[in-house]
């Protein structure tokens, strides 16, 4: 009659161990299931990756630059006055 309780609680036991194992599985696929989800979510919103961003980045930030360069340039030109060029109107005499 001893061996009874105590069989009776090994076979709970391990039903308990069975469970936790079938819960372990189903929580990896569902697992699975939503990484694949949410990956194939991802690729059709059509997001750039980190190095795609970086190199935009990169470039803008040189257009940026240059825009600069060039608009200090053109500031600096404004501020010369305006020479009159020579050979322009020794030609013009000439035709005329």
């Amino acid at each position: 009659m001893t061996q009874g309780p105590n069989r009776m609680f090994d076979e709970f036991a391990k039903l308990m161990t069975d469970a936790a194992g079938v819960a372990q599985g189903a929580r990896r696929e569902v697992e699975t299931a939503f990484r694949a989800q949410a990956e194939r979510f991802l690729s059709d919103m059509d997001f750039v990756s980190r190095e795609e961003h970086e190199a935009v980045k990169e470039m803008a930030v040189r257009a940026l630059d240059r825009v600069e360069e060039l608009e200090a340039r053109i500031e600096a030109l404004e501020k010369k006055p305006a020479a009159k060029p020579k050979t322009a109107t020794k030609s013009a005499a000439k035709t005329a």
